[in-house]
């Protein structure tokens, strides 16, 4: 094939269809508009950039559709190219949670926050949290009062993302029906917790980290993070910057999956870089608000508490800590 054969391929074919075509099933739960996720058994493919791109989150592979082919198992460029062009005219699905591409301007990050009313007892974002969930009412008022949380479009949360200074970046969008990430905004840290903490929890979502918050009875020496789903170049900075304070702990608390264990170790590499102490606290079920909601709330045992001392007396010190007069009365806003 020429330039120009290989350019009309690449424009007919996106790396989507090469994936459904292949057996690949999109992963609702975890994907958003921008960043498409595609399972088959254990292995993962985000499709990026509109179908054109894509990468594989537990490997340095990436690439366009061509060099998708190959991964998939084309031998060759030749290869590749003759399976992309026996997937032209195949249509892939459209999952039915994408929403139409907005059609006016939109306006400023802190603009489109602002006008958005901040959840309260009985609205349709405090049910989906605390009914639907199983957040602890009084773990979203804490993060209502530190300007966390803000009702989206149908029922959806929507969970602030900041950076070190404390300046509003984008937030995460979650709800029954849609999960992404504010359009223009620019992934950080959701934080919930006080700001200078040395114990860091890093989770992958804004609901895991309250989960975990509420789990731990909302320790009073920790600040609960969310990477948003995603590892972004200032959410390693973010992480980065949160491990070379003074006596800074940080613990992997992301998702119990392969996932999870690829995002863990890059805590693990930032910790050691830092000379930072490091823990992994892995959830039983697939997540913390699994853990939550489900059977393995009640099988959980104190031997997923990182830190010092017997799994039973770091229990009894932690719930003693969040006992305390001062810690039920504030403290907990970044």
């Amino acid at each position: 094939m020429d330039k120009r054969e290989i350019e009309e391929l690449r424009q007919k074919v996106g790396c989507a269809a090469l994936l459904e075509k292949d057996g690949w099933k999109v992963d609702v739960k975890e994907s958003t508009r921008r960043a498409i996720k595609y399972r088959r058994d254990s292995n993962i493919i985000i499709v990026i950039h509109e179908g054109r791109g894509w990468f594989d989150p537990l490997s340095p592979a990436k690439g366009d559709v061509f060099s998708l082919a190959e991964h998939l198992g084309s031998v060759g460029f030749s290869g590749a190219c003759d399976r992309v062009a026996e997937t032209v005219g195949f249509v892939p699905s459209t999952p039915a949670w994408q929403r139409p591409a907005r059609s006016k301007a939109l306006g400023s990050i802190a603009e489109r926050w602002g006008h958005r009313v901040k959840p309260r007892p009985g609205s349709r974002v405090w049910r989906y949290l605390t009914d639907e969930r199983g957040l602890p009412a009084d773990i979203v008022k804490q993060a209502v009062a530190c300007d966390r949380l803000r009702e989206g479009p149908k029922g959806s949360m929507w969970a602030a993302h900041s950076d070190s200074a404390g300046a509003l970046t984008g937030w995460e969008e979650r709800g029954p029906a849609w999960r992404g990430f504010a359009s223009d905004g620019a992934k950080q840290l959701f934080r919930f917790g006080p700001a200078r903490s040395e114990r860091i929890c890093i989770t992958e979502a804004a609901i895991d980290a309250m989960s975990l918050a509420a789990i731990e009875i909302h320790r009073s020496d920790t600040l609960y993070v969310s990477t948003g789903g995603g590892w972004s170049p200032a959410t390693d900075e973010a992480i980065c910057s949160l491990a070379r304070r003074t006596s800074a702990r940080l613990v992997a608390a992301t998702d119990n999956n392969r996932q999870g264990d690829v995002y863990a170790d890059r805590v693990r590499s930032i910790a050691a870089e830092a000379s930072a102490h490091y823990a992994r606290s892995r959830p039983r079920a697939g997540d913390w608000n699994e853990d939550l909601t489900g059977p393995a709330r009640r099988r959980r045992t104190a031997d997923q508490v990182d830190g010092g001392g017997p799994p039973d007396a770091r229990t009894r010190a932690s719930r003693a800590a969040s006992r305390r007069p001062h810690d039920r009365n504030g403290g907990a806003c970044t």
